[in-house]
């Protein structure tokens, strides 16, 4: 009698693990098909294509244009949400911001000193072009528009050959009180609480606004690891508590051509090292705190553009905020850096140390 064949394991065969790359890839259709429904829904809940610009900067020859398109939900006309929005009397709460979803790789059109070009946006609805145009120093209006949206202006600093002082700071736990590193707190600052409610850094403000009336002619960069999303609660957070204009370089939460998670710290430094080659001449002074990687970013970026560095400001974090932040680095050693630094808990504090240093 025959008998069935049998498989031998030597004939099972098994898929091969896909590997980092593959799987990476299918993490990206996947994102796609994700932001493809969520695209489809907002367009059955009404929510409209909005074009979003930011506050640029850039040379007499260049600026650099930054903006985002985005499907947003309009208040009903009359509601006191659409009051809010009219007046600029917003009191929402964090998740709100959230609620958006990006459009990709839109066209949008740039104009700006008679020079209009078209740029597509990045996967995330973002734009962060260059565009080339001959404007003096100063403050100069960019108009933005994507198709199907309203055009939006937004202002670009443009800093001139003979400006040699700049200023970078970050914003979470330096000019804003936040404790953004304790994962729950992160959370409820970020996604529940009123913008209203969120704290200035004491002096900060201040120290900021004595620094531009010193070097007049000052870009002011604040440079964040948070995301674009909180863009718009962020400007209106620096201007309701009196901080210079300055543009904002956030970043853009998930996926990267080459990384399942955006690094933070890369973005610091990969903005820093930009901000270099753009301005050959520029010294800047970089603010920031030790709660997170401040202190290691700007040593690094020191180290290798001494010449750069006018100095190094870090505001220590309080007993209450270095136990919210998971503990904090202790003050360093840099008794051997090209670079000054200083540390003080606030802004009153670093303003006596910058006095001494001659840059206040």
């Amino acid at each position: 009698m025959d008998r069935a064949p049998q498989n031998s394991p030597q004939n099972t065969t098994h898929p091969a693990p896909l590997s980092g790359t593959q799987l990476l890839r299918l993490a990206h259709r996947i994102s796609a098909v994700v932001n493809a429904v969520r695209i489809q829904l907002a367009k059955g809940w009404n929510f409209a294509p909005q074009t979003i610009a930011y506050q640029g900067y850039g040379s007499t020859g260049w600026v650099r244009v930054l903006g985002r398109v985005l499907l947003t939900k309009n208040p009903a006309p009359g509601s006191r949400a659409e009051h809010a929005a009219r007046n600029g009397t917003q009191n929402v709460r964090g998740w709100r911001a959230f609620t958006s979803v990006p459009l990709q790789f839109v066209e949008v059109e740039i104009t700006i000193g008679g020079v209009t070009t078209r740029v597509r946006a990045d996967r995330g609805g973002l734009i962060d072009t260059v565009v080339d145009v001959q404007l003096p120093p100063g403050w100069h209006t960019a108009v933005l528009r994507a198709d199907a949206t309203e055009p939006v202006e937004t202002r670009i600093q443009v800093i001139g050959a003979d400006a040699k002082f700049g200023i970078v700071s970050d914003i979470d736990d330096t000019v804003m009180v936040t404790a953004l590193p304790r994962p729950f707190l992160a959370l409820w600052n970020t996604f529940v609480l009123s913008e209203r409610a969120r704290m200035a850094t004491p002096g900060m403000a201040v120290l900021l606004e004595r620094l531009t009336i010193e070097h007049p002619d000052a870009p002011v960069i604040y440079l964040s690891t948070g995301p674009w999303n909180a863009a718009p609660t962020l400007a209106r957070f620096l201007g309701r508590n009196m901080y210079p204009s300055g543009a904002l370089l956030l970043t853009d939460w998930g996926l990267t051509q080459d990384r399942w998670f955006r690094s933070g710290q890369e973005h610091k430094h990969r903005n820093l090292e930009r901000l270099a080659k753009e301005f050959p001449d520029m010294r800047w002074l970089l603010i920031g705190d030790n709660g997170q990687h401040d202190e290691q970013i700007y040593s690094g970026f020191a180290q290798e553009n001494a010449d750069r560095v006018a100095a190094i400001a870090i505001r220590q974090l309080s007993v209450s905020e270095s136990v919210f932040a998971g503990g904090h680095s202790e003050d360093g050693d840099h008794t051997t850096s090209a670079v000054p630094w200083i540390y003080s808990p606030d802004g009153a504090g670093m303003a006596k140390q910058l006095k001494l240093l001659d840059l206040l």
